[in-house]
């Protein structure tokens, strides 16, 4: 998961850009550009990394990505294997903040706009079930003349800077100053984080396939991430929680083991301080949407 630089493809008589990606999976790679990006992903599931934040994306989520923060959308396992079926389907759009200018950006009318492009340096989330509507405005983006667009993403992103129920992702301050082995290391941490969250995973373990000691791993990574590993192990195991809650009928304390917690108190415990529910009145109240989504939808 090298940081990769992305060079978004352009045309001279484009001031920003639109991009359609529908693929086996999305482009794996850690990577960065300069352009901000929003994204609305339409369909398949996977992890998303962005900046030092990591979550769950699914159908229906709108993101959106500052300048130079890295990220990558990384599919479910069963995505890259030979004969899926399911496809990636997402549709993007990049421009440069400079695209405005300074001082329009500082006009009274567009101080919302303003700040919401500086809130765009953590990352945004946008959860279909309350921004329907916001879905509907990127999607016309692309059938819109090209000589109304610049109109149409204005609208857009003034209905982005109006939305009170968005999350920031990743914290304050710039995660783009890697160098190429900073990367590759990064690479290592991540997949491997990825891959074995559900069993123990020893500090000395992670340390070595960084090719660290441990002292000098667990300095480096909260240098990097502004966030202990551990702390990090933990984000990435209560967030597939989560999703198991919500998509299976295992029990609370089968899947505390099946995302490696060895206590079912410390599972509820932490799952409490991050989501701010217990496990179980989280199913209760994303089993009880999901079924409302899915009775509007008939």
């Amino acid at each position: 998961m090298k940081i990769l630089p992305f060079k978004i493809p352009k045309t001279s008589n484009q001031s920003f850009w639109l991009q359609i990606d529908h693929e086996p999976h999305f482009y794996n790679y850690l990577h960065q550009h300069p352009e901000i990006q929003i994204t609305l992903i339409i369909e398949s599931e996977g992890k998303v990394i962005i900046g030092d934040y990591v979550g769950e994306f699914k159908p229906g989520y709108i993101y959106v990505i500052g300048s130079d923060i890295p990220h990558v959308f990384l599919n479910d396992p069963k995505y890259y294997k030979v004969g899926n079926i399911e496809m990636a389907h997402s549709i993007s759009i990049f421009f440069e903040s400079k695209l405005f200018g300074r001082s329009f950006l500082e006009l009274p009318e567009m101080k919302a706009v303003n700040e919401f492009l500086k809130n765009s340096e953590q990352g945004i989330l946008y959860g279909s079930a309350v921004y329907s509507n916001l879905e509907k405005l990127i999607r016309r983006l692309f059938k819109t003349p090209q000589e109304d667009r610049f109109f149409a993403l204005l609208t857009l992103l003034n209905k982005l800077s109006l939305g009170r129920e968005c999350k920031l992702l990743a914290n304050k301050g710039k995660t783009s100053n890697f160098s190429e082995m900073e990367g590759k290391r990064l690479d290592a941490i991540y997949r491997f984080t990825l891959n074995e969250y559900h069993r123990k995973i020893s500090l000395e373990e992670v340390a070595d396939i960084a090719n660290f000691t441990v002292n000098s791993f667990c300095r480096y990574f909260k240098k990097r991430t502004r966030k202990s590993y551990i702390s990090f192990l933990t984000e990435v195991r209560i967030n597939q929680a989560c999703k198991l809650l919500v998509q299976n009928e295992l029990s609370v304390s089968d899947i505390s083991e099946n995302v490696g917690f060895l206590n079912l108190s410390n599972f509820n415990r932490l799952f409490k301080k991050m989501i701010g529910v217990s496990p179980t009145e989280f199913r209760r109240k994303n089993v009880m949407i999901f079924s409302n989504e899915a009775h509007n939808t008939q």
